[in-house]
């Protein structure tokens, strides 16, 4: 799904917290409730509004490396961001300014390389399957789309520039795409001169050498060396994708950066040292000498190397997640851009100027050759920003870019504003004290209104970057209720965190889920979540019992609507929630979705299409045979045998198809394409008959079966026959014969599947999220680590277009039943970065099953 500047963000989860809290942990026995109070141990920092001291460039403090964390997840409000450029005083060259912004992609920008020609030009790659070529326009401010490259069948994720040489003086443009190719244009065309096959996943990372070298990294774990149109070597050593790559100078040198936060070092072929210290997936690499080079990773930090093995600085900044890095010319100073919506300019070692975006997702960066910065973002737009005055957009443009930046929410865990009560915010005169580090933010109340701002060092004075979404007017007294970050509750309990810890809030409506409630708090405060019961049980000991909730305790399946959904068990009946207090008789206290019980996944068994009318079918393959060719027109007995073959396969009969009856199935469904589809229905709902699944699945035609398949799943052909042909590949799992086809034809179903999922029809969407749901069952029980990293992939691919909540359900559900009991899939998932494609679910209001299953499959990862 394209994200646009005002769109859902799809803000990555905070990276992993298990070295964040270690000494919590400890602390973490000792809880005693002194109601309307409730002490509960330590779990995460709490801030005002300014963070805690950024550790210092090379810091090695464990105490400050975990303070400077916890401050930067914490966050409450949302808030509307105006113009966020601020510079340090005493800047070389002044602070940077927007140049120019450049439409054209129609999906998130997500590579940016420098060019070589024609000369201060620059190419852009998007998920809207294109390339773009720049050029400086005449005026020296903006730049023109010189061409719109097209080679790739999926997202293009990165660019990299090859250099000149006698066969082609103006270089190559190669790019690295989800469709695991890479393919190399001349700066002249719009079509791939050659295209480099042999990734097995997406090829996400590209660095060019000397004499036509070119590295690529893949979500597949392996870097490639390529050399003109052969692939000369692979390495293979890292264990999670390869996101970066990186040529050193001196020959034979090569740097790759995983999701298995190390670095590793190669020289011709072998691993010669691995680099250890970044905390999580590592994102970028750059190059600063043959000695030295710099890497960021989602762990919000940017280290600085020695090619020896030690680690020489680390850089503190970014909020969230750092995406990439790009290094000014003949110097050591850099830029960054990352979740956290900004770009940041580090010039001697400090962030010098930070410059926020309207968009989530700043992907991309680069620096031309003149100093100008060139980043591209979530939002589809390139932005381009100059420290010349002759080269900086006109007021218009600059006033229309603040405009667009005043619009956009930004996300609470990404707005520096730290741990917020908005009811104890002091007034405007809060503003006459100076701030104490550039970019830092206050918030004040003025006239009932909560306003941000922002210091700027080299301007000496407060900037206001936003007004704060959602605050409401009311008071306790007018609304006889508790007010608490601008919203209306019927209680508002203080929490302890031991001793000497921090306080927090937890708000509660008696119309609300104690235990949603409950989990929710846990997770926004990142306290442990063996609290669970205990927090769930002060809320209802201290409301009295009040609750408004739905006491009917049948479930729905969650697939169907009908009655509860169990794993592993393939009927649909509802099993009884209903319980007996041992202690008053009672009934007993259930919450509204039985929160604590994950009812989803693993799946066990495959989920089937079994809706029909045998009525309606038989009389659309009637008229429609009306219209055959005589040679391919089905007689009389013909039909009464297709009548007879759905009877036995819908309906508890215990008849068993023919060898007639299948034969005749098998004319009908070779009819031509426009009027196949009936025939197609028959087909689908027959093979989850055994003896049909055996016939079609088994040894003897199954070549002929899955070839007429991909037939009708051909990208180009009509949506009808591609939607039942998905169906009927879903039926074909439910006996042992379609699995095992099925399972050996993966990596061809699922290629073709994936193109014809890749449009806006949502009945496909299901389908084709059910299919993968299947295979996701069959890899569960025989642990193929290969086939889960080829539906990982694919489920994060698909993420992206799928809107229908119920296709996002089966996609959770599958993602889940993968990761489940697997730590490598759960590993391999955060590396590709699936949890950021799916947090947004987490806050689905309806259907509930959306957001229960994805909240159980973020607590696995």
């Amino acid at each position: 799904m394209s994200r646009t500047a005002t769109g859902l963000p799809a803000t990555p989860p905070t990276p992993p917290q298990s070295n964040y809290n270690s000494h919590a942990a400890s602390r973490r026995q000792r809880s005693l409730f002194h109601p309307p109070r409730i002490a509960l141990p330590a779990g995460t920092y709490s801030s005002s509004s300014s963070p805690p001291p950024a550790p210092r460039a090379g810091s090695s403090s464990g105490a400050e490396r975990g303070a400077f964390r916890q401050w930067r997840r914490a966050g409450s409000c949302c808030v509307r961001a105006s113009a966020g450029l601020t510079a340090m005083a005493g800047d070389v060259g002044g602070a940077y300014r927007l140049r120019c912004s450049l439409p054209g992609h129609q999906q998130d920008v997500r590579g940016l390389a420098r060019g070589i020609f024609p000369d201060g030009g620059f190419v852009s790659v998007s998920r809207d399957r294109t390339a773009r070529l720049w050029a400086p326009d005449g005026l020296n401010r903006g730049f023109t789309e010189m061409h719109c490259m097209r080679g790739h069948s999926n997202f293009v994720s990165c660019v990299c520039i090859i250099p000149p040489s006698d066969l082609y003086p103006r270089g190559l443009i190669a790019t690295g795409g989800n469709d695991h190719n890479i393919c190399i244009f001349t700066v002249d065309s719009t079509a791939p001169l050659y295209v480099l096959k042999g990734h097995k996943n997406a090829v996400c990372s590209l660095s060019s050498g000397k004499f036509g070298t070119l590295l690529s990294g893949s979500w597949d774990t392996t870097a490639k060396v390529w050399l003109h149109d052969r692939c000369m070597m692979t390495l293979q050593g890292h264990t999670a994708a390869i996101w970066a790559v990186k040529i050193l100078p001196e020959q034979g040198l090569m740097l790759t950066g995983s999701a298995d936060k190390t670095i590793k070092l190669w020289k011709a072929g072998r691993c010669e040292r691995t680099f250890t210290g970044h905390e999580d997936c590592v994102r970028g690499l750059a190059i600063l000498s043959e000695m030295e080079f710099l890497s960021c990773a989602n762990d919000a930090s940017v280290r600085r190397w020695h090619i020896s093995g030690k680690c020489l600085q680390v850089y503190y900044g970014h909020t969230n997640y750092i995406y990439s890095i790009s290094v000014f010319p003949h110097c050591k100073d850099f830029v960054t851009t990352g979740e956290d919506r900004s770009l940041r300019i580090w010039k001697q070692g400090e962030c010098a100027q930070t410059i926020r975006l309207p968009a989530q997702s700043v992907w991309c960066c680069c620096v031309l050759d003149n100093g100008d910065i060139v980043v591209g973002a979530s939002d589809g737009f390139v932005r381009v920003f100059t420290e010349s005055s002759e080269r900086t957009a006109s007021a218009e443009e600059i006033q229309a870019f603040e405009n667009e930046l005043s619009q956009a929410s930004i996300d609470p865990k990404t707005g520096d504003l730290g741990d917020i009560n908005a009811e104890d915010l002091p007034g405007k005169e809060h503003l006459k004290e100076p701030g104490t580090r550039d970019g830092q933010t206050r918030l004040i109340k003025d006239n009932g209104k909560v306003e941000a701002y922002q210091w700027s060092v080299s301007e000496g004075r407060w900037i206001k970057i936003g007004d704060v979404v959602g605050s409401s007017g009311a008071t306790q007294q007018t609304s006889g209720k508790v007010l608490f970050e601008g919203k209306e509750y019927d209680y508002v309990f203080t929490i302890d965190v031991n001793e000497n810890g921090p306080s927090y809030k937890l708000p509660y409506n008696i119309t609300d889920d104690p235990w949603l409630t409950a989990y929710n708090f846990l997770q926004k405060n990142d306290l442990n979540p063996m609290f669970l019961d205990q927090v769930a049980k002060f809320i209802m000991d201290n409301t009295k019992g009040q609750t408004l909730l739905n006491t009917n305790t049948q479930f729905s399946d969650p697939f169907t609507g009908a009655g509860r959904y169990v794993p592993g068990s393939a009927s649909n009946a509802v099993a009884p929630m209903g319980g007996v207090d041992p202690y008053t008789g009672t009934g007993a206290y259930q919450s509204a979705a039985a929160k604590a019980e994950n009812i989803y996944f693993p799946k066990k068994d495959a989920v089937t299409f079994d809706q029909a009318n045998p009525t309606q079918i038989l009389g659309k393959l009637k008229e429609l045979n009306g219209t055959a060719t005589e040679e391919q027109k089905l007689t009389e007995d013909d039909l009464i045998m297709l009548e007879k073959l759905l009877s036995a396969t819908c309906n508890s009969s215990a008849e068993t198809p023919t060898p007639q009856q299948l034969q005749t199935l098998w004319r009908a469904v070779n009819w031509p394409e426009d009027i196949v589809f009936p025939a197609l229905d028959i087909l689908r709902l027959s093979v989850r008959h055994p003896t049909v699944n055996a016939n079609f699945c088994g040894e003897k035609d199954h070549v002929q079966f899955i070839r007429l398949l991909l037939k009708f799943l051909n990208p180009g052909g009509k949506q009808a026959n591609q939607l039942l042909t998905l169906r009927a590949l879903c039926n074909c799992f439910v006996n042992q014969a379609g699995q095992k086809l099925l399972m050996e034809q993966r990596d061809e179903i699922m290629t073709q599947a994936i193109e014809v999922a890749s449009g806006n029809n949502k009945n496909i969407h299901i389908a084709f999220a059910t299919l993968t749901l299947n295979y996701a069952v069959c890899l569960h029980k025989v642990n193929n680590t290969e086939g889960k990293v080829q539906c990982l992939s694919v489920i994060n691919t698909v993420m992206e277009v799928v809107q229908d909540l119920e296709a996002v359900f089966r996609l959770l559900v599958a993602l889940g039943t993968l990761i489940s009991d697997d730590t490598n899939a759960v590993q391999l998932a955060k590396s590709l970065g699936v949890d950021s494609q799916i947090k947004k679910y987490a806050s689905v209001s309806e259907p509930a099953k959306v957001k229960e299953c994805c909240r159980f499959v973020l607590n696995l990862l």
